[in-house]
């Protein structure tokens, strides 16, 4: 989608709800905590109880739905999202290949609840799985930028092979939101994101979405919704729902800010290397040029070792040692501690809203102190 195209877009998402709104409605969406609604006769209208549909939920969902261009199911996390695709979309004896290198969690859900299911998955890196054999899978997983070592694959590539013997895709788009990369464009079947990080961006909210253009795989999702009782809160859609309306501005910012923090720490002689698919030097950076709109906001940051790691964020004074990414506040956590396949001090860096030359100022003096 050219630039041009997108900002009419978000332009439309800003302002979707302006066709519904009369003479003195209230701006903001409202917060409805109900569980019921008033129902005589035989059912009919579009909310008759809690559990099926709420008019915040249905504010942010025609948002995002706008700014995917497609049908949009929201859920109370990211990890919420993950789970209604795969209940809606997997049945006993199917098989699911998974990024080995993406977020644990992932696989974690699908170890403990798929498997013992009837479900099988197998795990392919990033970056080969555009050249992996698919036959036989009923689903591809991709998240691209992968979490945390910002490896990428060719979400086109893998949508071809993966239609040509049937399988349908997934892409996993959190770190990007539909404003930095369009996988439903590229040919992807379903996305979900954690809107937890930065569609929501204030670190405030645990929420997600699965989006689709096919209406009977977004009919699953949703139903999948409606009979688990995963659903979210009217409180948490209003938070996301205002998070969203800064996303543009809030993104554009840490996306400037993190490509060029990463040429600086790239050049700096305590670090070991730096992972940023805006780098000429990422093995990827040419796809990243043609699949992404920026770069994003994570950077992959090696340093010698543990403590190295620990010390350079205690020494920050405007980075916050937290997990998640994606908000309005510089983050970063050394990604070992959970068990991810990296070295001991690989720091994922969520670059934030802060002005870029103060936040460099605060790095690199926490780099020379080692």
């Amino acid at each position: 989608m050219a630039s041009s195209d997108l900002d009419e877009r978000f332009a439309r998402t800003l302002h979707h709800r302006n066709a519904r709104l009369a003479a003195g409605d209230p701006l903001a969406p409202p917060i409805v905590p109900t569980s019921t609604y008033w129902l005589p006769g035989d059912p009919a209208g579009e909310y008759q109880y809690g559990r099926w549909a709420n008019p915040t939920w249905a504010a942010l969902e025609g948002a995002l739905g706008e700014l995917e261009d497609a049908e949009v199911v929201t859920l109370p996390s990211g990890m919420a999202a993950i789970a209604a695709v795969f209940y809606a979309t997997l049945k006993q004896g199917d098989r699911v290949l998974l990024p080995s290198d993406g977020y644990y969690t992932t696989r974690a859900l699908a170890e403990k609840f798929l498997v013992p299911l009837g479900v099988r998955f197998d795990t392919c890196a990033t970056a080969e799985v555009e050249r992996a054999p698919l036959q036989g899978y009923r689903l591809v997983w991709v998240e691209t930028p992968s979490n945390p070592g910002l490896d990428v694959a060719d979400i086109a590539a893998v949508a071809r092979r993966a239609h040509a013997v049937g399988a349908l895709v997934v892409v996993d788009n959190t770190t990007m939101t539909p404003l930095g990369q369009r996988p439903l464009e590229l040919g992807a079947d379903l996305v979900v994101s954690a809107d937890t990080k930065g569609v929501a961006g204030h670190s405030d909210v645990l929420f997600g979405h699965v989006a689709a253009r096919d209406a009977s795989l977004i009919a699953q999702a949703r139903d999948w919704r409606r009979h688990a009782g995963c659903i979210p809160g009217p409180f948490e859609a209003w938070l996301v729902h205002r998070g969203l309306e800064t996303l543009e501005l809030r993104f554009e910012r840490m996306c400037g800010n993190a490509e060029a923090l990463a040429a600086r720490l790239a050049d700096h002689p305590r670090v070991q290397r730096v992972a940023y698919p805006g780098l000429a030097a990422h093995p990827a950076h040419a796809l990243a040029r043609r699949q992404m709109r920026r770069f994003g906001a994570l950077i992959g940051l090696t340093l010698p070792d543990r403590d190295a790691a620990e010390r350079f964020i205690g020494g920050c004074r405007f980075v916050r040692p937290a997990t998640s990414f994606g908000g309005v506040h510089t983050s970063a956590e050394r990604r070992a501690r959970w068990g991810d396949a990296v070295p001991e001090g690989f720091i994922r860096l969520s670059v934030g809203c802060e002005p870029q030359e103060a936040l460099w100022a605060d790095l690199k003096a926490a780099l020379d102190h080692l």
